[in-house]
């Protein structure tokens, strides 16, 4: 049995611990979905805890040849991560490299417009911060939220996750003020496996998940 059916339970049980954390009664909550897979997760957790729903576009830096292969990341806001042992033991190329960047920085620059039309940015600072995602690997993508994160100043930088290697989430502790993995299989191989249903997430679900959030009562995003 795998543990997660799909990404909506995912959510909601991953909901169900922050609710036992504390996280439902934290004020000035902000809870940041990675799209595209992280958003069906990040909209129940946002439900239940009575927060509002934003996206941190975070793109992965394939390596040419394997793109499943992270060599880095980018993300909204400036964010950048670079994994220089891939990037040195494949002998990747500067030149190569920058081209891959240019490529999914307009993807990323063509979601964010997608996704966030005319609204403006929130205000984090003094903010507690939800970086929620559907899985980890070796958690490029997040560490580029997290440095973009970091520039705007949150009171607190949290990681939530239903699925994630021991590694992954022990360097991720570094580097938030905590880290809620619901699952930490030691041998991992790839996020899709411990869900029974894994289908890729599209820019039109994204799109009616922000719009259902956004027409929910809840709490002001004024802060």
């Amino acid at each position: 049995m795998k543990p997660f059916k799909d990404r909506n339970q995912a959510g909601a049980l991953l909901a169900e611990r922050l609710v036992a954390l504390g996280y439902d009664r934290q004020p000035n909550l902000l809870v940041f979905g990675l799209p595209r897979g992280g958003v069906p997760v990040a909209f129940q957790v946002a439900r239940r805890l009575g927060a509002p729903l934003e996206v941190w576009v975070v793109r992965k830096l394939g390596t040419p040849g394997h793109e499943e292969l992270a060599m880095g990341a980018i993300a909204s806001g400036g964010g950048r991560v670079l994994n220089q042992e891939i990037v040195d033991s494949l002998q990747v190329s500067a030149d190569t490299l920058a081209a891959v960047e240019q490529q999914q920085r307009a993807e990323l620059q063509r979601r964010e417009r997608l996704y966030r039309g005319n609204r403006p940015f929130p205000d984090l600072k003094g903010r507690t911060v939800l970086l929620v995602d559907d899985g980890l690997a070796t958690g490029a993508t997040m560490k580029a939220a997290i440095a973009a994160a970091r520039q705007h100043n949150p009171a607190r930088l949290v990681v939530a996750v239903p699925v994630a290697p021991p590694d992954t989430v022990a360097e991720l502790q570094a580097l938030v003020d905590e880290v809620v993995c619901l699952e930490t299989p030691a041998f991992f191989q790839a996020v899709g496996l411990w869900y029974e249903h894994f289908p890729q997430t599209s820019d039109e679900e994204v799109l009616a998940l922000l719009q259902a959030a956004s027409a929910r009562p809840g709490p002001s995003d004024a802060g």
